[in-house]
C-alpha cells in the first residue's frame, strides 16, 4: 500500500449495549432506513454467511448525500466488506468510485454503560499526479470523509438511543 496521506477518526459513544450497536453497524442494507443522508446500500455479492446482523460481508455499493447547507453532493463507492465479530470491527476496502484504495475499520468497544465507536479511514488519495495528495488532504478527507462518517455515527447513536 501506498503511504498513507490521508487519515480521518470519527469516535462517538452510544448508550447501547455492543451487541445492539455492532448488530445496526453491520447491518448495513438498513442504513438508508434510518440515516437519512444514505441514498442506497446494496450488496452486489454476498460473502458466504449472507447479510444483516449475522454478517460476514462481500462487495456493498453504497451511495450517500453530503449536504452543504441547502445543497447536496452526491456520494457513492463499492468496497469489499468483512465483518469480524469476535474482534468487534467490521472492516471496508474501498474498490471503485474516487476514494478507490481507501481502507476503513469500525471498532466497537464497550465502555461504562454503553459503547464506544471509532470510525478509521486511511487512504494514500487518488492517483492524480501533483494535486491528488492536496485534494484528499485538504478536500476529500475532511470535508467529505469525515462529513458522512460523523452523519453516519451520529445518526445510529439516535437511532439506538431513542429504540
Amino acid at each position: 500500500m501506498a503511504a498513507v496521506s490521508v487519515l480521518t477518526i470519527d469516535r462517538i459513544s452510544i448508550r447501547a449495549p455492543l451487541a445492539r450497536v455492532f448488530e445496526v453497524a453491520a447491518d448495513i442494507e438498513r442504513w438508508p432506513r434510518i440515516l437519512a443522508h444514505y441514498r442506497w446500500v446494496r450488496f452486489l455479492e454476498r460473502d458466504a454467511a449472507g447479510g444483516g446482523g449475522g454478517a460476514t460481508g462481500g462487495v456493498v455499493e453504497m451511495a450517500a448525500w453530503r449536504p452543504f447547507g441547502p445543497v447536496r453532493y452526491p456520494a457513492w463507492w463499492v468496497s469489499r466488506m468483512t465483518v469480524d465479530h469476535a474482534a468487534g470491527e467490521i472492516r471496508y476496502r474501498h474498490e471503485r468510485g474516487i476514494t478507490r484504495g481507501m481502507d476503513v475499520v469500525w471498532r466497537v468497544v464497550a465502555r461504562g454503560p454503553g459503547t464506544d465507536v471509532t470510525v478509521e479511514h486511511r487512504w494514500s488519495g487518488p492517483p492524480w499526479p501533483l494535486v491528488g495528495g492536496w485534494i484528499a488532504r485538504g478536500l476529500i478527507g475532511p470535508v467529505f470523509v469525515h462529513g458522512i462518517a460523523s452523519r453516519t455515527l451520529a445518526g445510529i447513536k439516535r437511532h439506538l438511543e431513542r429504540t
